[in-house]
Parts: C-alpha cells; structure tokens; sequence
C-alpha cells in the first residue's frame, strides 16, 4: 500500500516535536493537540480509550485480520470503514478525552530511549526512542497474519529466523516507474535472517529470485476473513511465491520453510519507499564503486570511487544488476549486500545513535514503509526484538548467497538451480546454529571427542565392503547411495540389501573390530560423526564375505548430503561481513 503520508500530518517534522526540558535535562516529546495521530480515521468506541473486554476484542482483530482495500465492502455488503493500521487504540467517546498524564520516567527507559540494537533500525525499522511515543508509531504499522507458518513467535532462549522480503509491487508515491506495470508484486529481494541463540553471531542468507523450486499449498488468509488453500506450483520461480495468485507474504514462508529447513518467526516486507525513506533518515549511506556505472535501467549514474547516496539515489543503487559484475541478480545481490553492510555501520555509527532526531526520524520512515506479521504488530514487540537483533557485533554478520548453477533443463539460460550438496551444506549449517565467522566454534572438549572417534588408519576406498539398508529414509535411498558410493567415490564393493527389519532415527556404521580402518573411511566420505559409528559384528555380504551394515535413517538427506554439520562454509559459497568496506565492480 502507500506509504506516504502516513501517520502524521506532512508539514511537521516529527524530529522538530523533541523539547530539551531544562529542568530535568532531558528530551521529551511534545506532540501538538491539533497534528492528527493517523491519517485514517478510525472506528469510535463505546468507552474510554483501550478500556473493557470489547476494547481488548477490537484490537485483536485489527491486529490479526488481513488488511481490506480502502473503500471495499465488508461482509453482508455494506462499505467498509477505512482501514487503520494494527494496534492503533479506538478513538475515545465524544466528552472522554481526558489529558493523559504524562508517562513516569525511570533511568531504565531513558537509557532505552537512546541505546538498543541498532539491527533493529535495518531490519525492523523501529527505534528505542519510539517507545515515548506509542501509540503514535502503533498508528503506522501495516500487519498481516502469518496463517501459521510461523513459530507463533520469538524466544529470548533460542535462535531467531526473520524473513525479509523486498517487494517489486509499485506502491508509494515516485513508484510508478519500478516493478512491474500492473503486478501484484514478487519476492523480488529475499533474505533470512539468522541470529544465534547465544547472540554472539548472526547469517544473512540471500535467496535468488530466479530460483526453480517448488511452492507449496499455502492456507491464506482473505480479505473477508475466511481461508483459502492456494495451490501449490512444481518447478517454478522462487519470487512467485509472493502476490502472484494471491499469496500472502506467508506463503513465502512456507517456501523458504520446505527449501532450507528452516522454519521462520517472522517475517516483514518492505516496498521501494523503505530504501528511500530509511536512507535519507541516518543522512545518507556511504557505498564505493571501483568502475563507472551508468544503468539505463535502475537510472544510477555515479562516476568511480567513494559516495553518499539516500533517496531515489540509494534506490537505484540496490536495483542496478545490468551495470554490475556478469549483469544478472546474482551481482545485483552482492550490491545489495554490500549496501547493507555500509547502512548497518552507518547506524552502529555514534553520528546516529546520539542524534534525537536521526532516531525519530528511522522509527517514522521504518514503521510507515514495513508490513510486518500479525505476532509483531506493536511497537512494544518490535523493541523487544529489536533488542535481540542487536546484541552481537557487525563483524560477526555474514552475508552469503545460496549456491547455485544455471537450470540445466533450458537452452538460454534465464533461472538457476540449488548447487548441491553445497547447499544443503550451508543450510544444515544454519539450522544447526553454526557462524560463518569464526567468532562461534564447537567446544574444544566436543571437537577432540569427535576426532579421537574418527582418529587413525584409513582403508583405500576400493577395499571397502558395505551392505546399506534403508531403515527409514525415503524410498530409493538405499539404491541412490550404492550408485554414488560406487561411480563418485570407488567404493565397489558395496551392495543394497534392501529395506532394515527396524527403523531408525539416525544412520548408523556397524563394523567389526578388524574393519575400523573400513569404518573411518567410509565415515569420511559419508559425513558419518563419530557417534553414528556402531562397533559390533560383520556380516556375510550376498558373496559370503564379512561386510559392515550401513542403515541409512530418518536423518539421511541424500547421496553426498553429510550427515554432520560442516564447521566451515563450503567453497563455493559467497559470503561477506557487515564490518567490511567493499567496492561495487
């Protein structure tokens, strides 16, 4: 929708309505009586502002039920009242607007006023100084429900997963000249945001839009407030699992969820405003070029070396991809992650956590340009996950691009395929909760545990002998693993022995004492840990000779898929950190 002109009128500057109160020496904020707190009126209550049950019932479902169009009819046909933004309080009954008393300070919310996690500007786009001012930011958030594809919401005592999604929809005033003309939009940008469980660390994984994947069936909310199930899409790109057949930023979720494994929290959608807006908000971001680049296209024109840019400017810079690197959305992803390197260490940046009116400024263009889930559609909830998202230093935020190749299956290449097994390898790393810095590693007890199991003689690969049984992974594993075994490694003496007479959770090595040196090196080409290694008896292969038994379980991922969590980002995957200054090529 738009996101202009939202929540306060436009000729007053929210940064100006900060007064230094010489008495106490510190800033407050003075809202005048006649500036309007929304710009969409809403619906009267029976009573006092936020009092009794009916009060508590019309919030919930402002916050959770999709957003209507302005001017559509609501059921039963009659016109719908205008649509105010989740949370906003209901206006009190004529003769109840008491003055409220002004709010009690304490030492604990004036230092929250100006500190917090400065992540939270990027990625959520609130301040902590937003919290003096409530209602007034509550009035300017765009919500949609989640219909349940996420986990219900954060936790303080686990890891976090955001989804980021950066629409192509031409919403906003300025817009009509981006995106597609007529669309309902795409995930033109995507990206999951990782941050540990012990904060120390955080991954910021970048999905291409060209991706071929497959979308699944996506219960969705409507418009009228019932659900609809729209259907799943085999084989197709990743961004059409946002807008197009009415999908819901949900349905990405439950994409991302069924590629990577990783199931979300929540998610927050920005449109081109939230580029602009955001920029020009910390007075600009600083980005290097190491060429030329004049793009027709995005319409960035910016000669070699360094340079500020905010606005349409900072727009064009992160939409630019022809200009750049082989022209195509990989590179025009690694702009896009070097932009957002520079704008995080321009908000980590004292010139913007001391300035009053930089901050009020971020909690205004933040909360006007995102949509974010239902579960976080309070500003309340906002700073509470902005607090988390910001405890862990930029050199510690690594920025990487899934693995990918050009789809096989087309003549011009135009879209692209997960590059495996890297892929499944960075994913199980972030599903394991494994930094791509070296800021996080295994504990040293549990790393020298490991390799004392895996320690020793290696037999060559050819005098191997194995019998794999499929003891639950999906049907066929057992064949596919001969074959790769076999044809990609040299283990031939190897056989499929069928299904397990049991199945289990987790793949298990059962060797003889006299086959540890089979037993390690079928570990390493597997992946094995040295738990999944089982010292026992042989058996008798279908030659009569003694083999090992390998049972492939539930955990099995895939031929050349390692069952351990790799502890070192794969070759082939491209990855950056927030703390370092790169020039765009």
């Amino acid at each position: 929708m738009d996101a202009q002109g939202r929540g306060r009128a436009d000729d007053v500057d929210p940064a100006d309505q900060w007064v230094l109160n010489p008495e106490s020496g510190e800033y407050e904020l003075r809202l005048p009586s006649s500036a309007p707190q929304s710009s969409v009126p809403g619906p009267r209550a029976s009573g006092s502002r936020g009092a009794g049950a009916a009060g508590g019932a019309a919030r919930a479902r402002r916050t959770t039920a999709p957003a209507r169009r302005p001017g559509a009819s609501a059921p039963g046909g009659e016109p719908a009242s205008p649509r105010r933004r989740a949370g906003a309080p209901a206006e009190p009954a004529a003769g109840r607007r008491g003055r409220r008393p002004a709010p009690q300070k304490s030492k604990g919310r004036k230092a929250l006023m100006w500190t917090g996690g400065s992540l939270a500007f990027v990625l959520v786009g609130v301040s902590a100084a937003a919290y003096l001012y409530y209602e007034h930011l509550n009035d300017n958030i765009t919500s949609v429900s989640d219909d349940g594809a996420g986990t219900g919401g954060f936790s303080k005592d686990r890891a976090i997963n955001i989804l980021l999604i950066g629409t192509d929809k031409r919403t906003g005033e300025g817009n009509e000249g981006y995106g597609d003309q007529g669309s309902s939009g795409h995930a033109d940008t995507t990206l999951v945001l990782h941050v540990s469980k012990d904060r120390s660390n955080a991954t910021v994984l970048s999905i291409p839009r060209d991706l071929i994947t497959d979308i699944p069936d996506c219960p969705t909310t409507q418009e009228d407030g019932t659900e609809k199930v729209i259907p799943g899409k085999q084989r197709t790109r990743f961004n059409e699992s946002l807008g197009q057949e009415d999908r819901t930023p949900s349905c990405t979720m439950r994409t991302i969820t069924e590629l990577t494994g990783l199931k979300m929290d929540h998610f927050m959608v920005a449109d081109f405003n939230a580029v602009k807006t955001l920029t020009s908000a910390v007075g600009g971001v600083d980005v290097c070029l190491a060429k030329d680049i004049k793009d027709k296209d995005s319409k960035l024109d910016l000669p070699k070396g360094e340079h500020t840019i905010e606005g349409e400017e900072a727009l064009a810079f992160v939409r630019t991809r022809h200009s750049v690197g082989f022209g195509g959305d990989l590179s025009r992803i690694e702009l896009q992650q070097q932009f957002l390197g520079s704008l995080m260490r321009k908000l980590k940046s004292n010139d913007t956590l001391t300035s009053p009116g930089k901050m009020i400024k971020l909690a205004e263009a933040g909360t006007k340009a995102l949509t974010v889930d239902s579960q976080i559609s309070t500003i309340k909830k906002l700073a509470d996950l902005g607090a988390e998202l910001g405890k862990f230093d930029t050199k510690n935020l690594t920025f990487a691009t899934v693995p990918v190749v050009d789809n096989p299956s087309e003549t011009v290449k135009a879209t692209v395929v997960l590059k495996q097994p890297q892929a499944q390898q960075l994913f199980a790393m972030v599903r394991d909760d494994v930094s791509l810095t070296e800021v996080k590693q295994q504990k040293k007890k549990e790393k020298d545990a490991e390799a004392a199991r895996l320690k020793g003689s290696k037999a060559p690969a050819s005098e191997v002998r194995v019998r794999i049984l499929n003891g639950g992974a999906v049907a066929g594993s057992a064949q596919e693993t001969l074959s790769w075994l076999q044809v990609r490694e040299g283990v031939t003496k190897s056989e499929n022995a069928g299904n397990a007479p049991a199945g289990l959770a987790r793949t298990t090595l059962e060797y003889a004492p006299d086959q540890a040196a089979q037993a390690r090196r079928l570990a390493e080409i597997l992946g094995l840990s040295g738990s999944a290694m089982k010292p026992g008896e042989s058996v008798d292969n279908s030659q009569g000779l003694p083999a090992m038994t390998l049972t492939l379980g539930k955990d099995f991922k895939g031929a050349g898929v390692p069952l351990t969590t790799p502890s070192k980002v794969p070759d082939d995957v491209r990855k950056s950190t927030a703390d370092k200054v790169q020039c765009a090529k």
